[in-house]
């Protein structure tokens, strides 16, 4: 299993009138994991797309457990705990600076072909960069 950390804080202009980090906003709390996450594998997606291949989300299931709100210093804890065929699992949760988890999520992303835009397998290369740090 592979564990990511990403540490980001709550801006203003990301909160509702309620002072709550606004739901659609997690989405994007969410892609900064994942690309925590491939680069602790040791690839990029700018590097997955030079080769031809992009990872549009599938899927994504959110459990909201208590709000973030402006200021809070949000810890966003990426899991990817298997290998991918033609999709990829990513979990999350989303813990504040007093350590409550707050939120907590998963989505599925699919292996498509830059060039014609059809589900394909995980690049080998991917496979194994991933094994090595499972």
């Amino acid at each position: 299993m592979i564990v990511a950390e990403t540490k980001v804080r709550v801006r203003y202009s990301e909160t509702d009138q309620a002072g709550y980090v606004y739901y659609g906003n997690y989405a994007q709390y969410y892609e900064l994991g994942r690309v925590s996450s491939m680069r602790q594998i040791g690839h990029t997606y700018r590097e997955m797309e030079e080769r031809g291949v992009i990872m549009p989300v599938l899927s994504m299931n959110i459990k909201y457990i208590r709000p973030a709100k402006y200021d809070d210093l949000l810890t966003i804890k990426t899991y990817i705990k298997s290998l991918p065929e033609t999709r990829m699992d990513f979990e999350y949760e989303i813990y504040n600076q007093n350590g409550e988890l707050i939120n907590k999520a998963d989505t599925t992303l699919v292996f498509i072909s830059k060039e014609n835009y059809k589900p394909v397998k995980a690049p080998q290369w991917f496979l194994e960069a991933l094994k090595k740090a499972i």
